[in-house]
């Protein structure tokens, strides 16, 4: 099996380094086992992820009256069974944790949060105006840099179809800017593996370049002020994609060793593939962009209220609505319940096989997954009407990540009450165990403040003391 650190000796980046941003220089030297670059995956669900659904069934009466009333609670996730719905993660249970009882109401709940669950911040309805900094994700890519340094999938669609293409994101760069997403596999594979498998495209007009055009460029003779700055925005993007492209060119020969297979049926934007189909794709992308280097940091809509689920086991003949089942509304005499727990399981199942691939993968002297962090949450709180008070994280994060996670259930006090902690207190938490001093990322919540209660910061309990 080739090692990463064979993979960059042999790479054709070795003669042309020097020609490299200094980005690039900074991820591919920091790539040596001593120095491995961080990886981080944030997974996006949406209706939500109810407390109940995370409890553990082995809790023992105690621990159950403590959970029930969201006081603090840490167990030991290798003493205990998993719910049914997580159980394909049972293999790895002292890399997991359940962090329970974090509050999102500084960003938009209900049943979409758009870019605000990302970035801590309320935004209204999906709009450039809303969008009040930097998110997560893009945050954390810039303190691993990569040659894409960022990739977003969605996997979601208008009720009837999935989207295709590229189209417009819920990450976000800076203020004011969206992002963009690859919205079905082909797309993504095409525009992330050309180098391999369109050697002339480094030099077209791809579908990324159309993107920013048709989507922006338009709009430039009504734009003033502001708005005109953010279309400049755009138009360095075009030329930032485009140099990006010359130098992922250089490493075709070692893509190619990794590229992942695509059925015939995600050709065209893959209108005949079920949802199952289109998730097993996006995680063999997701997977082969983070073993080549292309990237450190991946942003996945594994699904939204708009996702139509196509083909899922035990209701393979229906068109399920994720919006309908939030609203108990079953198919073909299954409980909406059953449904929901269906597309609960066939998620994890795809975090199973990520963390099982990166696992296999070495790294120094351990593997990839050593230096990796996966996030899988609700990204509209903990249902499917959403309140905000508590949204779970299920968290697998490899033996050289600099917090200290795995095996634990670990509820924190609850909102509003002596120290509970938000979702900007965790994402202060991953930044500052990474190198981003920062004081607090995120908005305040409201409550917190009247209730003058310390807000601001990281989850200290969190911080590993090493590493």
């Amino acid at each position: 099996m080739t090692t990463r650190r064979e993979f960059l000796r042999t790479s054709a980046f070795g003669s042309g380094a020097a020609a490299l941003t200094p980005g690039l220089n900074q991820v591919f030297a920091a790539a040596e086992p001593k120095n491995a670059p961080r990886r981080f995956i944030f997974i996006r669900k949406s209706n939500g992820i109810r407390p109940d659904e995370v409890a553990l069934p082995t809790f023992s009466d105690k621990e159950r009256e403590l959970d029930a009333k969201k006081e603090p609670l840490e167990v030991d996730l290798t003493q205990h069974e998993l719910p049914p719905w997580l159980r394909a993660l049972d293999a790895h249970k002292q890399h997991m944790t359940i962090l329970h009882g974090l509050s999102t109401k500084m960003s938009e709940n209900g049943h979409f949060s758009y870019s605000s669950v990302m970035g801590a911040f309320k935004s209204g309805r999906n709009s450039l105006s809303g969008i009040k900094r930097a998110t997560i994700d893009f945050e954390i890519a810039k303190l691993f840099p990569s040659p894409f340094g960022h990739v977003e999938l969605s996997l979601t669609g208008n009720y009837s179809s999935f989207r295709h293409g590229i189209v417009a994101g819920y990450s976000a760069p800076a203020p004011h800017q969206r992002n963009y997403c690859y919205a079905d596999p082909q797309t993504a594979y095409n525009e992330l593996f050309k180098t391999v498998t369109d050697t002339g495209a480094v030099d077209s007009e791809n579908q990324m370049l159309k993107f920013l055009q048709q989507d922006e460029a338009f709009k430039a003779h009504v734009l003033k002020g502001r708005e005109k700055r953010k279309l400049s925005n755009f138009v360095r993007s075009i030329e930032s994609i485009r140099e990006r492209n010359r130098q992922v060119e250089k490493m075709a020969t070692d893509i190619a060793r990794h590229l992942p297979e695509l059925a015939p049926v995600h050709a065209d934007g893959g209108a005949n593939a079920t949802t199952p189909e289109k998730q097993k794709a996006f995680t063999d992308i997701l997977i082969a962009a983070l073993v080549t280097g292309l990237t450190n940091v991946v942003t996945y809509t594994i699904d939204e209220l708009s996702t139509p689920i196509k083909g899922l086991p035990g209701n393979e003949g229906d068109h399920i609505s994720i919006h309908e089942l939030g609203h108990h509304g079953g198919y073909s005499g299954v409980s909406a319940e059953e449904i929901r727990e269906t597309i609960r399981i066939g998620h994890i199942q795809q975090v199973a096989a990520i963390v099982e691939r990166l696992k296999q993968i070495p790294e120094g002297s351990g593997s990839m997954f050593d230096n990796t962090v996966l996030l899988y949450f609700p990204e509209n709180g903990e249902g499917h009407h959403s309140w905000g008070t508590e949204a779970p994280f299920v968290v697998l994060a490899g033996d050289h990540c600099k917090l200290n996670l795995g095996g634990r259930y670990l509820r924190l006090p609850y909102h509003g009450t002596e120290g509970h902690k938000t979702l900007g207190n965790w994402y202060t938490t991953l930044l500052n165990a990474y190198g981003n001093p920062v004081e607090h990322y995120g908005d305040l919540d409201l409550e917190m403040s009247r209730k003058k209660l310390a807000q601001t910061g990281s989850i200290p309990q969190l911080l590993a003391t090493t590493g």
